[in-house]
């Protein structure tokens, strides 16, 4: 008789955070500062959506800045979906990795990558990190690219869940996105005319509800 399977535990959050520290752990970014320290960021930022949204914004970078696998990935328990938006976000799986706008694009298509995507935007800048980075490279900023990637992630989520994001990881950036609305808003409001809601008339002083007018055979209600 044979022996029952051992069921795999279940590859969660708090799992995933604890890979990202380990895998990230001797890497820097651009500013020489601890690269863990990003990922953590961006997986912090998701905490308003599901477990495997949240799984991919801590995992975003492992098939990108170290040696892990699609396989390995599923090996340990991380859900096909995760896997997906991890291997979205990732530019050089990408048909022109090299085009970063193509590949932002392509972000766009998939509602949860681009979240995730947001969340990774939103911490790259930083307006502390923006400005270390000009200082560093003052003929070409890194960020400019972030920037123009901006306006087409926002564009591909309801505003609500951006604004989430923002609110957790860079709240400096929520009056950029309510600039972006304003100027997406076409509504003339200068000549908006007014038009009364279904079960009003109109009257000499404006519209009134139909239940305010007087019945037209008052006798038959006044016994």
């Amino acid at each position: 008789m044979s022996e029952p399977a051992i069921p795999q535990p279940r590859f969660t959050v708090e799992t995933a955070k604890i890979l990202a520290e380990v895998a990230h752990n001797r890497q820097k970014d651009k500013l020489k500062r601890p690269y863990k320290e990003h990922v953590l960021a961006v997986g912090d930022a998701l905490a308003d959506f599901d477990d495997d949204i949240r799984i991919a914004g801590y995992l975003h970078d492992v098939a990108e800045d170290t040696p892990m696998t699609r396989q390995a990935l599923l090996d340990m328990g991380v859900s096909g979906r995760a896997v997906d938006i991890i291997e979205r976000v990732t530019k050089r799986f990408h048909e022109t990795p090299d085009d970063y706008q193509a590949v932002i694009r392509s972000i766009a298509e998939d509602h949860d990558a681009t979240l995730v995507k947001i969340a990774d935007n939103a911490h790259n800048s930083l307006p502390e990190r923006v400005r270390a980075l000009a200082e560093k490279w003052p003929d070409k900023p890194p960020v400019t690219r972030y920037d123009e990637a901006r306006p087409v992630l926002y564009a591909a989520v309801p505003v609500e869940e951006t604004r989430k994001i923002l609110a957790r990881v860079n709240p400096w950036l929520l009056e950029e996105l309510d600039d972006m609305l304003d100027e997406a808003d076409e509504t003339d409001y200068e000549n908006l005319s007014y038009e009364p809601a279904a079960g009003t008339v109109e009257t000499e002083s404006g519209a009134e509800p139909s239940w305010a007018v007087e019945p037209a055979d008052t006798e038959s209600h006044r016994n």
